[in-house]
């Protein structure tokens, strides 16, 4: 067996065995899965974190590993957090809790190899001393594709391009039906009814739903196990304006529309703005 060493001359990357993985399973270019993270920096910590985020841990701990194919991050600024609803959220507490969103795409199929890999690379991460802990993670989950619905039927970007295609904004919307038997229904109703008739002539393109799935028992001891396992839709609306700009029109009411179905209940309806990579735009605008 040779080894290929690395450029401190002792690394060994195992190039062979790579070899034998790149030529089984799925390699689709579907989101079958996505890693979906709002996370808090402890104040004072902003500009810090940022830039460790952006400079090291959006590449090493995410966008490097195996089968995360697409990945974006979006900021709430303060005037952005002040929009979002219900004041009282199972997700987020307080509401406005999460400055930061970062979405990643996953390739059907690859979740169990992902996981694998991710949980070994922040466990190395974090002996590294590579991990920022001044942070709180307030929602953070992988999930499963649950679908997506387009404004425009089949013109325009797919879901597979929705990470890279410059939208000028995103909303999070985390919804939860009252038990695991209710799910089908309301999934079905937002793909069915209340997402295409919320879609036309809005400023969104396009609607991912997922729903999350447990975190492994080893993963990293700072994040939470996911809540609303089997109960919960999280769904990112891909905006073709700033959502400042549509709010009032197409973003507010989201909470009574689902109560009034009777199919569930709206835990968060969050803003965001795309960040501008490899500077500390918005970061004063956080507090």
């Amino acid at each position: 067996m040779t080894h290929d060493p690395g450029k401190d001359g002792r690394t060994d990357t195992r190039s062979e065995t790579h070899a034998e993985l790149a030529a089984v399973g799925p390699y689709g270019v579907h989101p079958g899965h996505a890693l979906i993270t709002m996370v808090e920096p402890h104040p004072g910590h902003e500009r810090a974190y940022n830039r460790w985020y952006e400079d090291d841990h959006y590449i090493a701990g995410a966008m490097a590993m195996p089968w995360i194919f697409a990945g974006r991050r979006w900021v709430a600024t303060r005037d952005l957090r002040r929009l979002r609803y219900p004041a009282r959220s199972a997700v987020a507490r307080p509401v406005t809790a999460g400055c930061y969103l970062a979405t990643y795409w996953i390739t059907e199929g690859r979740h169990g190899d992902h996981m694998r890999w991710t949980v070994a690379v922040n466990q190395r991460l974090n002996r590294d001393g590579r991990v920022h802990h001044d942070r709180t993670h307030v929602f953070t989950a992988f999930q499963d594709h649950a679908t997506t619905v387009y404004r425009d039927g089949a013109r325009g970007p797919r879901d597979f391009h929705a990470l890279d295609h410059p939208y000028a904004g995103l909303v999070l919307e985390v919804v939860d039906a009252p038990d695991p038997g209710g799910l089908a229904a309301l999934l079905e109703w937002l793909r069915g009814e209340r997402l295409p008739r919320r879609l036309a002539g809005s400023p969104a393109a396009m609607v991912t739903v997922f729903t999350p799935v447990p975190l492994p028992g080893d993963r990293m001891p700072y994040v939470r196990q996911v809540e609303g396992v089997g109960t919960r839709l999280t769904l990112l609306w891909l905006l073709q304006e700033d959502p400042r700009a549509c709010w009032a029109p197409w973003f507010t009411g989201l909470d009574g529309e689902v109560a009034a179905a009777g199919l569930g209940r709206v835990e968060l309806v969050a803003p965001f703005l795309p960040t501008v990579p490899g500077t500390d735009r918005y970061v004063d605008e956080l507090r």
